[in-house]
């Protein structure tokens, strides 16, 4: 289905039906992404107030047939909020959509606008004196309904799950212009599909989340950190499983570092204070958030003790204050942005089985050895599988050295991953840079399901054209 340009005829009939102060300037900000792997073409900018203002914008464009990419904090890493290609689209920005609608302490539901803050949503959580757990380097910037459209993961998907799973109700702008009001706090709603599961993780291909009701948690009555030294991957996992078995469900995050990240943040960052003065190969990050009378501080040590006799780990500090416990997380979360700064040449947010994790980590060096001589930071979310395997340059070369490697690189990680029963997009989505990885490693009845449901919902292609699917001709 070929769309049109949103063109002046275009601007001039939305102009006729909403306020003035709706549309603005195309900043270059809007037409850029974190990577720079995509820049965006001119476009019509609009930044509704409400549900109905969405509506008419969506209406507008869906009778046009003129593109729709719904914009959040900009944030995301897949390039799903930036259209390069194809006739110029709307830009339909949520960021003044972004009130605190309603908190419901005792049923522990808070319903915001699409274009809160994440950090803005933990803060309304906490003053209710309760605990949005959704965490991640970006929520100073990101924002709630992009994390929804990507089901974003973060440090908490261990013991909270992924956006997906703090999601009670939504609504939702359709592809035709329709309000879907599902902005529902029930936890129990067997009448029919879930178009709510549907919506999240669409990457706004199938419509414009604009509101949630999301659930809330109980605050820990306390928390503790511990950086823990490990022998391998392998013991990571071991250690993991011991902790279980101590803790159950009081642990919040387990975090896997690699020497190679923090070697990078010594190089980019020497002012960041790192707990150890020589970095170790592997150290696993963990927090704790315990309820009662019980001391995480003690149960550390326990789980330490433990660990060291079974030989799991070798060395451990324990955070003796919030500010300890700070700089333990900023080392984890600074970690990206020394990436960045590094350049990788290829880079991966991947998923396997647990049991296949250490597998993995080792053939795949085997694999990026052999394709020439590379950096490898491997870092992430151990405890749900997810890791962030990305290749870089020796030092004295640059990214753009490698560019003929990139290609090789990718499909050596990804079809391992296929091969391990995994995942080539763990928590970051498709968007536009993994639209043929998509096609390649998805199960084909599974693939035209999806087609199948994109055809049904959005017959004239108009909704982020060019994410997750390929790009109307």
């Amino acid at each position: 289905m070929t769309l049109n340009p949103a063109d002046p005829a275009f601007e001039a009939a939305l102009r006729a039906d909403l306020s003035p102060d709706v549309f603005r300037e195309v900043e270059p900000r809007y037409l850029e992404e974190p990577r720079g792997l995509y820049a965006g073409k001119s476009a019509v900018l609009a930044l509704p107030r409400t549900v109905e203002e969405v509506a008419t914008l969506i209406r507008h464009a869906n009778a046009a047939r003129v593109g729709v990419i719904p914009y959040g904090g900009g944030t995301g890493l897949v390039g799903g909020q930036v259209a390069e290609s194809g006739p110029a689209p709307l830009i339909l920005s949520l960021e003044r959509m972004n009130k605190l609608r309603a908190v419901y302490p005792d049923e522990n539901v808070l319903v915001a606008e699409a274009g809160m803050i994440l950090s803005d949503v933990q803060a309304a959580a906490e003053t209710a004196d309760r605990l949005f757990p959704l965490t991640l380097a970006a929520q100073g910037s990101a924002r709630i309904g992009g994390n929804l459209a990507t089901n974003a993961g973060g440090t908490g998907v261990l013991r909270y799950g992924n956006a997906r799973d703090l999601c009670l109700g939504l609504e939702a702008v359709l592809p035709d212009g329709q309000i879907w009001n599902g902005l529902t706090r029930l936890r129990k709603n067997n009448t029919g599909y879930d178009l709510r599961h549907l919506l999240v993780g669409a990457e706004g291909t199938l419509g414009v989340i604009t509101a949630a009701a999301l659930k809330l948690f109980p605050r820990p009555a306390k928390t503790g950190t511990a950086l823990l030294v490990v022998n391998s991957p392998a013991a990571a996992l071991k250690l993991l499983s011991l902790a279980r078995s101590q803790l159950g469900e009081m642990i919040s995050a387990f975090e896997i570092m690699n020497g190679v990240g923090l070697d990078f943040l010594t190089e980019k960052m020497p002012e960041l204070r790192q707990p150890f003065d020589t970095p170790p190969e592997w150290s696993v990050l963990i927090e704790l958030g315990l309820s009662g009378e019980l001391d995480p501080m003690a149960s550390l040590e326990t789980l330490f003790a433990a660990a060291f006799e079974a030989d799991l780990v070798t060395d451990g500090l324990i955070a003796q204050s919030q500010q300890q416990s700070e700089d333990f997380w900023a080392v984890r979360e600074m970690m990206p942005h020394a990436n960045r700064q590094i350049g990788s040449i290829s880079s991966h947010d991947i998923s396997v089985p647990l049991g296949a994790l250490p597998e993995f980590i080792i053939r795949a060096g085997e694999k990026v050895t052999a394709l020439g001589d590379f950096r490898i930071n491997c870092f992430g979310h151990v405890g749900d599988g997810n890791l962030h395997y990305n290749v870089f340059p020796v030092q004295g070369r640059s990214r753009e050295d490698h560019l003929d490697d990139r290609g090789a690189i990718k499909a050596a990680i990804h079809d391992l991953v296929h091969e391990l029963g995994g995942s080539i997009s763990a928590e970051h989505g498709i968007g536009r840079l993994k639209v043929k990885d998509l096609e390649r490693y998805s199960d084909p009845a599974k693939l035209s399901a999806l087609h199948a449901i994109k055809a049904a919902l959005d017959p004239k292609g108009i909704m982020n054209p060019g994410a997750m699917f390929p790009a109307p001709e």
